[in-house]
């Protein structure tokens, strides 16, 4: 079972009474708040009660770092423009449909998306998205509501989520100064864009409401 974050207690009653034969669950929020893991958590609190749920996260839908040199964005990667928006907003749409699909994961050691790397199948009840921007106002990102049967956000204070973020360019093997930079020039920006231009939640968790 994946490591628990305490917020999945909180979460799954609220699941647990949606209606519905699949069930499409967004955990949005800024980079380092903890989606990742928050999803991770519900999906194994919901096998545990014995229901099938499955993570698709947005960042297969990373575009490809050629992609993002020619546009001039590679040194803001993870800002909206670097994703392939309107192809994630397909996969939610056939998802939601309740089809089979197969999708993109990004993979962190090789820092590109991989095309076709997981399934999903049509017996998935629950499907947790989670991203920074699944609530986010702007099109083609604000056409995502529609499709989600409840939603998450969380918020942390944004000293610790620089302390976060910081700590895992670190774990990337950055020094100390360019772990800062990104942070500063690219997370935080990010991190901002999310708090001030997102979609009320169903739900918000963290220590900073």
């Amino acid at each position: 079972m994946s490591a628990s974050t305490g917020s999945e207690a909180t979460v799954l009653p609220r699941l647990m009474a949606l209606g519905g034969t699949r069930k499409l669950v967004a955990i949005a929020g800024p980079p380092g708040s903890g989606k990742s893991t928050l999803a991770d958590a519900l999906c194994a609190a919901l096998a545990d009660v014995g229901r099938v749920a499955q993570v698709v996260p947005m960042d297969g839908f990373h575009l490809d770092n050629r992609i993002l040199a020619a546009r001039g964005l590679l040194d803001r990667k993870g800002c909206p423009d670097s994703f392939d928006a309107s192809g994630f907003l397909a996969l939610v749409r056939r998802i939601a449909a309740g089809e089979t699909v197969a999708y993109p994961v990004f993979d962190r050691a090789l820092d590109r998306a991989i095309a076709g790397a997981a399934t999903l199948v049509e017996e998935t009840e629950f499907v947790v998205f989670e991203g920074n921007y699944l609530l986010l106002n702007t099109r083609p990102w604000r056409d995502l509501r529609a499709y989600w049967s409840f939603s998450l956000r969380l918020e942390e204070p944004r000293a610790e989520l620089e302390r976060r973020l910081v700590a895992r360019w670190l774990g990337h093997g950055l020094s100390h100064a360019e772990a800062t930079r990104r942070c500063a020039e690219n997370d935080l920006p990010n991190a901002d864009l999310v708090a001030g231009n997102s979609a009320v939640a169903d739900l918000v968790l963290g220590s900073a409401r």
